[in-house]
């Protein structure tokens, strides 16, 4: 027994000077435990949600204190990150843990869940407030680094009957939701920062789209979806490229459900032989056209397996290449491994996923032992399969394990394991998928930035007063490169200065600019425990900067 320290300094002597010591390039695939990319969806839900939730804490936190000087909630964002990486412990974010495990960490969860919530509502209303304009100005709030775009859902205020909403110059396409929620298509929201809209009584003036629909048919000026009679996609053409996204005679989301039984752990494993006993959800008890308005249009399909209830909505966006597809399951099944299988018309030997501040190529066959033992895989928010000049990305939100073989995508969504945990996930189960046809690679389509902005939506509020002061339009950072994401912005950990840090995500070296949206009084680029290193020059509020394929930089920012 001894010390990691002792074990490093230990190994370094033993293998200093050796000329043919091996090395390793590219992932380590650890050739087991496969089934902790799924088990417990709950936590991972949980995790991502978490995450996104204390970034905004942070950054709105920020623009809140800049804009209205109010004073930024550092201790409860600190004791709340805490939380979440506690729950990203081995076993409890892998979904291998007891029962009582997870018991502790829903109460957790749902704990820092309603602070991070009161800490972003507390700082849009502060700032929406101050903003200058009428009552009843419409205010987006962009949470991300890209440029915000799709939709936005607001209570309406009271006494509105036929509202419509301008940019400054064109009608913007609304509709109203079944709750009476005005749900509404935006555009042109700066990063990290907001953008105003005018909300008025309309007299029932509505701004028309290309959507239409029935409930075997979803169609916009990008694509045309067709549903067969068991609710699946039995087609997605391609408007733009002239070219049908699905191979012959294949179906998308289709759900598939297997025999779950490892032959060690239930709840750490999938084992290569679980494609053996099969069973595809054909059985549809309904299916119903739920929304059909000029912003979106949603087909529900509702399907009875075992035990279970299945409800799938699948929704096209009048503006968007992307079909939705909104999950919400009443799970009651164990040893049950569920997914959805979505086939490409798309030739290519590899795929690419999204993994934490980057992305990962695997091979699509099965060639080597090495490419069999990655029959399924991880991913973060997306995953991409092109070929030279045409790509299909599939986005999600709190999903992690899939595979992709012989063109063929696979978002693993439930594997009900009974060891250790005996009721594991069965429970009510919320969760979003979408598919994007694209031109061009992941790159040329924008992959990642549709993958924030479905994990990470925008979210709007109402002036509710005729007072305030601070500008329309507002970016605290913004980048003028797009594949250069800005991740953080939050308040240094034993200061007030600001903190950014940002990551390159194309393998590609870049040079390019980063605006601030206030003045700034010194830059200096930091390791990212925050410690001083460089100082950087800057022309008024514009800081130039380079930065290395997939290189993580942070930056202290001294405000005025």
């Amino acid at each position: 027994m001894t010390t990691s320290r002792q074990f490093f300094e230990n190994l370094e002597q033993d293998v200093k000077g050796q000329k043919y010591l091996p090395s390793w390039v590219g992932e380590l695939y650890l050739e087991y435990h496969r089934g902790t990319y799924t088990s417990m969806a709950r936590n991972k839900k949980y995790n991502r949600k978490s995450e996104f939730l204390f970034e905004n804490a942070e950054c709105f936190g920020m623009l809140n204190r800049i804009l209205t000087n109010s004073s930024y909630p550092k201790k409860t964002i600190d004791e709340s990150w805490e939380v979440i990486l506690r729950n990203q412990f081995h076993d409890i974010l892998p979904g291998s843990s007891i029962k009582e495990v997870y018991e502790d960490s829903r109460n957790e969860y749902e704990k820092i869940t309603k602070t991070g919530k009161e800490l972003v509502d507390l700082a849009l209303d502060e700032v929406t407030k101050q903003i200058a304009g009428t009552k009843n100005t419409l205010a987006v709030f962009n949470p991300n680094s890209v440029s915000g775009e799709g939709l936005v859902t607001v209570k309406l205020p009271e006494g509105m009957k036929n509202p419509g909403v301008t940019d400054g110059e064109n009608r913007l396409p609304v509709q109203i939701t079944e709750d009476g929620t005005l749900l509404v298509g935006v555009s042109g929201v700066p990063s990290k920062g907001y953008r105003t809209f005018v909300l008025t009584e309309d007299n029932g003036n509505v701004a028309e789209t290309t959507l239409t629909a029935d409930v075997k048919r979803l169609e916009n000026q990008y694509l045309r979806v067709v549903l067969n009679e068991k609710g699946q996609i039995s087609s997605i053409y391609d408007k733009i490229m002239e070219r049908e996204v699905l191979p012959d005679q294949k179906c998308a989301n289709v759900l598939m459900t297997y025999e779950d039984r490892p032959h060690n752990y239930d709840a750490w494993d999938v084992n290569n032989y679980y494609v053996e006993k099969s069973w595809e959800i054909t059985d549809v008890a309904s299916m119903e056209l739920v929304e059909n308005g000029p912003v979106r249009a949603t087909v529900c399909v509702k399907r009875k397996y075992l035990d279970s209830v299945i409800c799938q909505y699948i929704s096209l966006n009048f503006d968007s290449p992307e079909i939705l597809i909104r999950n919400e399951i009443d799970w009651k099944e164990k040893n049950i491994f569920m997914k959805s299988i979505i086939p490409v018309d798309v030739h290519t030997d590899e795929a690419v996923f999204d993994i934490q501040y980057g992305n990962v190529k695997r091979k699509t066959h099965y060639n080597t032992m090495w490419d069999y033992a990655r029959f399924e895989v991880c991913m973060h928010k997306w995953l991409d399969v092109s070929e030279g000049d045409y790509g299909v990305s599939v986005l999600n939100d709190c999903k992690y394990g899939c595979h992709v073989h012989n063109g063929e995508i696979g978002i693993s969504m439930l594997k009900s394991a009974v060891y250790p945990n005996p009721d594991a996930d069965k429970e009510h189960h919320s969760f979003a998928f979408s598919i994007y046809p694209h031109k061009g690679d992941w790159k040329e389509a924008g992959t990642p930035k549709r993958a924030y902005l479905l994990n990470n939506p925008m979210t709007a509020r109402i002036k509710e007063t005729d007072e305030g002061s601070l500008p329309g339009a507002f970016s605290l950072v913004k980048t003028d490169s797009d594949n250069v994401i800005i991740e953080v912005v939050k308040e240094e950990r034993n200061g007030d200065d600001m903190i950014i840090r940002f990551y390159e995500t194309a393998n590609q070296r870049t040079t390019g600019q980063m605006i601030f949206g206030t003045e700034i009084l010194g830059v200096w680029e930091c390791s990212m425990l925050e410690e001083e290193e460089q100082e950087i020059p800057f022309i008024d509020a514009a800081v130039s900067y380079t930065i290395k394929p997939y290189e993580i930089k942070t930056w202290k920012i001294k405000l005025k």
